[in-house]
């Protein structure tokens, strides 16, 4: 990776091999930092001002606003980093709105001497997602605190998209009788984080899921499926995203635990640690309810990896609760976790 920073990097920092105070003083080292890391990579006809705050052309439709904070431990790990996370994690929140991404800030808090090297990883992998996804980084910021007062980097990104459908996409569109659709496998994100920061080892490697999920959900809806609420599966894993959309539509659910994916690997690795994969993060999977009669469709168009999981059940007397039929043929109940699993995981 050293080879690889000195290749690319445009004019390094030779004379700062690691982050100073100085780096965010508002001077010189500063102005060095945006013309050397930041311009080189994120340059766009958006950001070249440098005013501010980006002046954005106005597009049609809805707009849709997010804003998230990335304090990932460690900075990098097998599948992903803090900058893949950055970039990802606001792009999907945007398109579990119905969104086509347009436009991300991005803040950096770093800690004094962090290596230059390291932050060129992050930014170029920042760089890297947000081309894949037809984003651009238009506007930023960035602090230096203390050694001692960080942990490396920490990255707080906001994005403005355009809802380009006609639907109205939340727990307030659900209804008894929809499909619940998730896309693929669950809790690989959580253990590969675990795993790097710990030193495990598997018999697999078990890498993150992360994953830009705008192309699918543009799938759907360019196919005129029916989509009443989408969620990504991140703290709080599988269990959060159920349990509250069901307390916000007020509507119990029922889960098929035999129809959730949980690669062998991920499940051995869990009982060893003791966690449920229902609730381990993930950074590329996401739950879709749809009209119980466009499910097999809405299921073919996400791919081989997605599946029905389940279903959403009219109201009854008592609170609704989401309850999960287990591969035994008993019932158990999802409920939030009291705490967080697996802190610092993205």
């Amino acid at each position: 990776m050293i080879d690889e920073f000195a290749l690319q990097c445009p004019i390094p920092l030779a004379d700062n091999p690691t982050v100073q105070m100085g780096h965010g003083g508002g001077g010189r080292m500063t102005r060095d930092l945006v013309e050397k890391i930041f311009l080189p990579v994120f340059g766009n006809e958006l950001l070249a001002p440098l005013h501010d705050g980006a002046i954005l052309p106005a597009p049609g439709g809805r707009l849709a606003f997010t804003t998230d904070s990335f304090v990932v431990r460690p900075l990098f790990f097998r599948g992903g980093d803090v900058g893949t996370l950055a970039v990802n994690g606001t792009v999907n929140d945007l398109a579990m709105c119905g969104a086509r991404p347009l436009y991300l800030s991005a803040g950096f808090l770093l800690e004094e001497g962090l290596p230059i090297k390291d932050l060129w990883r992050v930014v170029r992998s920042m760089a890297g997602a947000a081309a894949a996804v037809g984003v651009r980084i238009v506007t930023g910021d960035t602090k230096v605190v203390e050694k001692g007062h960080g942990d490396g980097v920490f990255i707080n990104t906001s994005g403005v998209g355009v809802i380009e459908t006609p639907l109205t996409i939340g727990p307030g569109s659900v209804r008894p009788g929809d499909a619940i659709l998730l896309n693929g496998d669950i809790g690989r994100h959580g253990i590969a984080v675990m795993a790097e920061r710990e030193g495990l080892t598997f018999e697999s490697e078990i890498s993150s899921d992360c994953a830009p999920l705008y192309a699918p959900v543009k799938t759907l809806l360019d196919a005129g499926v029916e989509v009443h609420c989408l969620r990504d599966l991140t703290r709080g894993g599988l269990t959060s995203a159920l349990v509250e959309i069901s307390e916000s539509a007020r509507l119990p659910m029922r889960v098929d635990e035999g129809s959730v994916a949980v690669r062998e690997e991920v499940r051995g690795a869990c009982e060893i640690l003791g966690l449920e994969p229902f609730s381990v993060a993930n950074e590329g999977r996401f739950v879709a309810f749809v009209p119980a009669r466009e499910a097999e469709r809405a299921r073919g168009l996400l791919g081989p990896e997605a599946a029905v999981i389940g279903g959403v059940e009219s109201a009854g007397p008592g609170p609704p609760l989401v309850r999960v039929r287990t591969e035994l043929g008993t019932s158990r109940l999802l409920d939030l976790p009291s705490g967080e699993q697996l802190p610092r995981i993205c």
